[in-house]
């Protein structure tokens, strides 16, 4: 994730309804649970070198995505599930590559939800392999679990299930992705965004865009995190605590005027160091945030308008 977070006091509000609260609904057997803790562990080992934007651990994560997508019956979005792009930062040129996935909509099949999480992360430095485990292979895996639960739940608006690269480099991937025309702005619904949300000391997720929009707020405040998980809302500019509308992919969908809701956690020690590994990451939260997600994602396809 870029993002810089502080010490802050939390004054969000958080969520964790136990009677009132709606139920999880059909969410609550959706997607192997260890064969999501599976893909975290793989993708975030040494054999991906830390999965930098135009290197080979980037480019053997990418064969990675391509393969589960084939496997789960996602179709491509683009020619062989990639878009190409380059940009200049640094005083150097990067090659990066999006990995686009659809599913189409039962209902309203040329209306879009985009689903994203970056693959990228930061490499290697000084000989160490940062493999960011929660940044964000942790997302990207919540891709696959999401393609699972569309196996036996077809949306009604159709899907793109975006793997963005060059997040770390700022918002690239998904810069390139709004821009390209390769989807008119009109018909995409809203992007639902994941990075890092395998790990939380206080059992809280964050769901970040509530403040731009009234439904999703109205869809969040009513949504029961699974197995007790806390949602909450802050973050976006209108509370006092550091604003993480730009912190990620959604950012550049918010400034297309696009709604999003952003899923993330707060910073921790492991953030963008060579120690955020597998073994640091939390299953039962993670496994708890996805559940949580698609139950969102469920109420968010039902709306009539957002």
């Amino acid at each position: 994730m870029l993002k810089h977070l502080f010490l802050i006091t939390l004054h969000c509000v958080i969520f964790s309804f136990e009677g009132t609260s709606q139920s999880q609904g059909s969410s609550t057997l959706l997607f192997n649970e260890t064969t999501l803790l599976k893909h975290v562990e793989s993708l975030s080992s040494d054999a991906f070198e830390g999965r930098r934007t135009g290197t080979k651990g980037a480019e053997k994560a990418r064969k990675y995505i391509v393969n589960q997508f084939h496997a789960l019956k996602v179709l491509p979005f683009t020619k062989n599930y990639e878009q190409k792009f380059s940009f200049y930062k640094k005083r150097q040129t990067f090659e990066g590559v999006n990995v686009l996935g659809l599913i189409k909509g039962s209902e309203s099949p040329k209306k879009y939800i985009v689903i994203s999480a970056h693959y990228d992360h930061e490499g290697i430095h000084m000989g160490e392999i940062y493999n960011g485990a929660d940044d964000n292979a942790s997302g990207l895996s919540a891709l696959f679990s999401f393609a699972e639960y569309f196996q036996a739940n077809p949306p009604k608006y159709s899907v793109i299930l975006a793997a963005f690269d060059g997040e770390e480099l700022g918002l690239q991937g998904s810069k390139f992705f709004v821009k390209s025309n390769a989807l008119a702005e009109k018909n995409i619904r809203c992007n639902l965004n994941m990075d890092m949300i395998s790990r939380s000391d206080n059992n809280i997720l964050f769901a970040v865009g509530t403040a731009y929009n009234e439904t999703l707020k109205s869809i969040v405040t009513s949504t029961k995190g699974a197995g007790g998980l806390n949602i909450a809302t802050g973050h976006d500019g209108h509370d006092g605590l550091e604003n993480w509308t730009y912190s990620s992919d959604h950012g550049n969908f918010h400034k297309k005027e696009i709604p999003f809701l952003y899923f993330g956690v707060d910073d921790h020690k492991d953030y963008h160091e060579p120690t955020d590994d597998f073994e640091n990451i939390h299953p039962e939260f993670y496994i708890n945030a996805v559940k949580t997600i698609i139950s969102i994602f469920e109420k968010v396809d039902d709306a009539k308008q957002l």
